[in-house]
């Protein structure tokens, strides 16, 4: 059974009115993979009543057809940023949308949050207290450059004129807080909420305001130092911040769920379908990867600059019970439209499942120091690919299991790294797990530019490269690689896609047919290094690409298949794009 989206479930149920109701820029798909989902399924089993909205009509009164809740709004722009759904890294609109159904781009709002928001109070004057959450929101808790306006906005408390966001998963901190409404309780108390305040918090750490960021651009980037650094829950201090006369308050993080609280959350009722209501409308794409794919675990501790997945699922790995996955693995072959094959057992980084650093559990993580960067993989990180090797093996036991792919990311130069069992896990990869053909991610191989974005050397690339061939010859296979490549990034001149180019035709021996420009994106040292045209460790000034058609220049030099010979890195020379 679903929850509710629609007047005739809630009559069906005898619902006279909702406790919170969910909207989100996504139309209502029920999967463990779905934000809203999730949270209505966690309150639900706690015996509250909620109801979702997925992409609400903005022409009418569709906001309303579920009245109004009793607790709180609940606000989310959906499974993505509602920016870098809608447009490309050149800021043209993109024409498709794998969360609305049909596909058709046209239901998801530019800053849905806002939108939402608005919707609501646009339709209820005096209403229940509206609370954001998810990724755009998330993202975009204190000051933050946003690439679309090319400015800094205020945190995103200010403009969305909402009561309260709670960041992260936040799985701890939605049950707290809607038990403190319940109760009639200050909800200001709980850990992983953003709330406005009228006097700084004195006991919290002060960071640079909106107006010092506007002013300097070094104040920016120390307040996303200190912002980065006051992330995980075991370590990390209360932030404040002045915005023009108030203060925006963060308290430290939510608590991450434990391995049983992991199970639970995974184990709740979802339909894995798309709601009943929207289907008229067609399918959705998402659904064809994640309705029968398995997520083992939450964050990443691979820091890359570009990616946002540190700051918004942690960097600390939470993991779930063999157990209950290999449960979850055999619920799939009662499915009538299952065919045998799991389409991902992973998480944002396949094999960082079943381990972790020791002293990051008791202490959290570090400020000073990484897991991994350019050049280095931190001695206390035991990189152990046994609990993910051995739980791929169990999965290919169960009955009715035809194939389990390995298709979310993995760290390739973490592999090599493992040196009992890093060999024996790739191999089961070649063997049983992937599909003609194996995706990495180097995104670079400029040393320069590789740091700046925080991904290892080239080296460990070209290591991998030769096991996984080696390991393709043994097995009689014919498999490949494929790259997901970046241009533009900060540090990125056409002379470095001219060196990536030519290391792809001559090392690697192939020709890369796609490769993304940077998007700077909210709550990544990427958007910082891009907006202050800085390096934030050093403070030098960095060559930033900031002209369109320059950056698809850099993209079309490393996939036109004999660009690399033709460069001169003294003039203007180079393929357009």
């Amino acid at each position: 059974m679903y929850l509710p989206t629609t007047k005739k479930e809630l009559k069906e149920r005898n619902i006279e009115q909702l406790d919170v109701i969910l909207v989100s820029g996504d139309a209502y798909i029920d999967s463990p993979f779905i934000g809203v989902a999730v949270v209505g399924r966690i309150l639900e089993k706690l015996g509250f009543t909620v109801g979702i909205i997925g992409q609400p009509d903005l022409e009418n009164d569709d906001i309303k057809r579920l009245g109004e809740p009793k607790l709180y709004w609940g606000v989310s722009g959906g499974s993505i940023d509602s920016m870098v759904s809608n447009y490309t890294a050149t800021k043209k609109f993109r024409n498709s949308d794998d969360y609305t159904p049909g596909g058709k781009n046209d239901k998801r709002p530019d800053r849905a949050t806002l939108v939402y928001t608005n919707l609501i109070r646009r339709n209820y004057k005096n209403t229940v207290p509206i609370v954001l959450g998810g990724i755009e929101a998330s993202l975009r808790r204190v000051t933050h450059y946003d690439y679309w306006s090319n400015k800094l906005r205020k945190p995103i408390l200010f403009d969305a004129k909402a009561d309260y966001l709670i960041y992260g998963m936040g799985e701890i901190a939605i049950k707290e807080f809607t038990a403190a409404l319940k109760e009639e309780k200050d909800p200001r108390d709980v850990r992983g909420i953003c709330y406005i305040a009228k006097e700084p918090k004195e006991d919290f750490l002060q960071i640079p305001s909106h107006q010092d960021c506007l002013d300097n651009k070094e104040k920016y980037i120390d307040l996303f130092d200190s912002f980065y650094d006051n992330n995980d829950p075991i370590s990390a201090q209360g932030l404040c911040q002045k915005v023009d006369t108030r203060y925006a308050i963060q308290n430290p993080p939510c608590d991450y769920l434990d391995e049983k609280e992991m199970d639970e959350v995974a184990s709740l009722p979802y339909t894995r379908e798309l709601h009943p209501f929207h289907q008229p409308q067609g399918k959705v794409k998402c659904l064809e990867t994640i309705k029968f794919s398995i997520q083992t675990h939450h964050g990443c501790w691979g820091e890359c600059n570009f990616c946002a997945i540190g700051v918004h699922q942690g960097r600390t790995i939470r993991t779930r019970s063999e157990k209950n996955i290999l449960e979850e693995a055999k619920e799939f072959t009662e499915y009538k439209d299952f065919k045998g094959v799991i389409s991902d057992v992973g998480g944002p980084t396949a094999n960082m499942y079943g381990y972790e650093c020791g002293k990051k559990l008791k202490k959290g993580t570090c400020d000073d120091i990484r897991c991994v960067d350019y050049d280095r993989l931190c001695k206390a990180m035991k990189v152990d690919h046994s609990r993910h090797l051995n739980l791929l093996r169990d999965i290919r036991k169960v009955p009715k299991i035809k194939k389990a792919f390995v298709a979310s990311g993995i760290r390739y130069d973490i592999i090599p790294t493992d040196k009992k069992h890093g060999y024996e896990y790739l191999k089961e990869l070649v063997n049983h797990h992937i599909s003609g053909q194996m995706k990495v991610a180097p995104e670079h191989t400029s040393d320069r530019v590789l740091k700046l974005m925080g991904k290892p050397g080239k080296q460990t690339l070209v290591d991998f490269k030769r096991m996984y061939d080696q390991l393709n010859k043994e097995a009689g296979k014919k498999q490949f690689l494929t790259y997901y490549l970046i241009a533009a990034h900060p540090g990125c001149e056409e002379k470095d896609m001219h060196d990536l180019k030519q290391f792809t035709t001559q090392e690697l021996k192939m020709n890369p047919e796609q490769a993304q420009v940077f998007t700077p994106t909210p709550s990544t040292y990427s958007a910082v290094m891009y907006y202050t045209e800085m390096d934030p460790v050093t403070r030098k000034k960095i060559f930033v690409e900031k002209d369109t058609k320059r950056k698809e220049k850099q993209k079309a030099i490393v996939i036109n298949k004999d660009s690399y010979v033709k460069h001169n890195y003294g003039g203007s020379q180079g393929m357009q794009g």
